[in-house]
């Protein structure tokens, strides 16, 4: 490709002071452009490396015997009402009708229109087990989409999904979509981190995210370098020391006009730790409330989990009138608080001489007690994880670290089998509801991710295997010898090379080089034209040697090959 005939146009300043690192990157070389809040759009240089983020990818779940197809953007709603997920998702999918009044949605995700495909499709147990795979885009309406790819409204996913004959067969095939996920980042030259994740709205019973390290991240990770432990900061396990002091009697205080955590602690000369935090959950099977130290946040993860209840939410103003309870004074003692389905978090219901709210205005309660004072239907961990906590298995200390989630693995079990009506006879004759797995990977996030990872002050530096070019070629100079050596080398080097036979300054095409991240540079000029050599810059150690055009050609063609051209390994 000649560079004059490229569509591109690398700039100065990066766009989005918001932005993850790596999109600023991308779109200052020329790889994407914004088109509006949360969409881009992909330039030739975006869309090759995209083909080559796919073709890793696709390579390693064809070696896990996958099968390729494509399912709709466009979901008829109804698949979403059996599954239930249509209630969960609410703002956050997109609902239309067409001109006959049939109502649709843009898929934010596709297990819904995949089971319909294999519920229409299969009919006896001797299809499974069956691993469909698919590169397809999604929306989702985020409420404040990111300045990059992160957190894009419309996105392309690798999203697969295995139906099996029970759960053990689905258990033995879930770590090999795992390794598979480590083979894949490791191709892309990325440190991915696997962590225990949440599984949220698509439900299951586990669940991995793989995620990279990043100050730009839009996520949080919990590692424990004691012991190695890692998980995501939603569903992190921790434990957090406790007062050892002996049960005081409980008494009544009047604290007027103290609604806050931390003015109920100012204005009773208190730790915050001492204090219990009340908070009320809602979704369309009604309210409960969770309570954790003063010092601590509900995991909403964690709770959902708990409860099995994916939607759950905080409770507005109104619907915390309803149930006769004031912000501020919130409590699960008395007949007000006897009413709602309690959890407490464990390190609240261990720490001796509480102050809790009364659910009257303007007083509190002294020196309550978990078990004496009152009692809860449940005692879990549901507090996110903060300084106060250590490693649950070595009690080490916790790191918790920004980083972007690049994919994930979901244990589904049976739950959208049995939802959306998909059976198949076993060999004696009986239906059952085929077990399920969920592995996504974004396209978008993990080129991000890896523009992050490579680069320098310069720019990009691609992995061979994902570069847009493999070789950036520069003639310097105009003579009609540093013409015609550059166009033969041109010619000898083939499609992976970019060709910069612009009118430019060589400083400009040495910053343009160095930015787009192409792995070799090569420059021919009246010097090397006159020895029979060209100069060769390797881009990711910055090292320079001169070679003979022959040996430049081999050299190249054969990274190529090795690269560039080759099967998984």
């Amino acid at each position: 490709m000649r560079f004059s005939s490229l569509f591109v146009e690398t700039q100065k300043a990066s766009k989005g002071a918001n932005a993850d690192s790596g999109y600023r990157l991308l779109a200052r070389a020329g790889y994407v452009e914004p088109l509006g809040s949360g969409l881009f759009s992909l330039l030739p240089l975006g869309l090759r490396v995209t083909e080559r983020l796919c073709r890793i990818i696709r390579e390693e779940m064809n070696r896990l015997g996958g099968q390729e197809v494509q399912v709709p953007l466009v979901n008829p709603a109804e698949l979403w009402q059996a599954s239930g997920r249509d209630a969960v998702l609410k703002e956050d999918m997109v609902r239309f009708k067409d001109r006959h009044g049939h109502d649709l949605v843009l898929a934010p995700t596709h297990e819904e229109a995949m089971v319909e495909l294999v519920r229409r499709r299969m009919r006896s147990y001797r299809s499974l087990p069956l691993f469909l795979y698919q590169f397809q885009l999604k929306f989702r309406d985020e409420e404040r989409p990111s300045g990059g790819l992160v957190r894009a409204r419309e996105f392309l996913m690798k999203d697969g999904y295995s139906f099996h004959r029970s759960f053990a067969e689905l258990n033995n095939f879930f770590p090999q979509v795992f390794q598979a996920y480590e083979r894949v980042f490791s191709r892309c030259g990325i440190q991915a981190i696997a962590a225990d994740s949440g599984v949220g709205l698509m439900g299951g019973d586990r669940a991995y995210e793989f995620l990279f390290l990043s100050k730009t991240g839009d996520d949080r990770v919990i590692i424990c370098d004691g012991c190695g432990y890692t998980a995501n900061f939603e569903v992190a396990l921790g434990q957090a020391e406790n007062d050892r002091e002996a049960p005081r009697e409980i008494e009544s205080v009047h604290t007027p006009g103290q609604r806050t955590t931390a003015h109920i602690a100012a204005y009773l000369k208190l730790p915050t730790r001492k204090l219990a935090k009340p908070m009320v959950f809602s979704d369309d099977k009604g309210a409960v409330m969770a309570v954790v130290r003063g010092d601590h946040e509900v995991s909403v993860e964690k709770l959902s989990r708990l409860m099995g209840r994916p939607g759950l939410r905080k409770a507005t103003r109104d619907e915390l009138a309803e149930l006769g309870l004031i912000p501020g004074y919130l409590s699960p003692l008395g007949e007000i608080g006897s009413r709602l389905p309690s959890v407490v978090d464990q390190a609240c219901a261990n720490n001796p001489n509480m102050v809790y709210g009364s659910n009257e205005p303007d007083y509190h309660y002294l020196n309550v007690n978990f078990g004496r004072d009152y009692a809860s239907e449940r005692v879990a961990d549901i507090a996110r994880i903060n300084e106060t906590h250590s490693c649950i298995h070595c009690g080490s200390p916790l790191k918790n670290r920004p980083a972007t989630e690049l994919g994930n693995i979901f244990r589904l079990g049976n739950s959208y089998s049995q939802a959306m009506g998909l059976s198949v006879q076993n060999e004696r004759g009986e239906r059952f509801h085929p077990y399920m797995g969920s592995y996504g990977i974004g396209i978008g996030r993990l080129m991000s991710a890896v523009a992050e990872a490579g680069a320098d002050e310069e720019g990009i530096i691609w992995p061979e295997a994902l570069a847009p070019f493999g070789v950036y070629l520069m003639a310097v100079g105009k003579s009609p010898k540093v013409v015609q050596a550059s166009e033969e080398l041109y010619r000898q080097l083939g499609s992976d090379a970019l060709f910069d036979d612009r009118d430019e300054l060589v400083s400009r095409k040495f910053k343009d080089a160095d930015l787009m991240g192409i792995p070799y540079r090569v420059i021919v000029s009246p010097a090397t034209v006159r020895d029979g050599t060209v100069e060769l810059r390797t881009r990711a150690d910055g090292s320079e040697e001169v070679l003979t055009i022959e040996q430049a050609v081999e050299f190249l063609r054969g990274r190529y090959l090795r690269h560039r051209h080759g099967s998984a390994t």
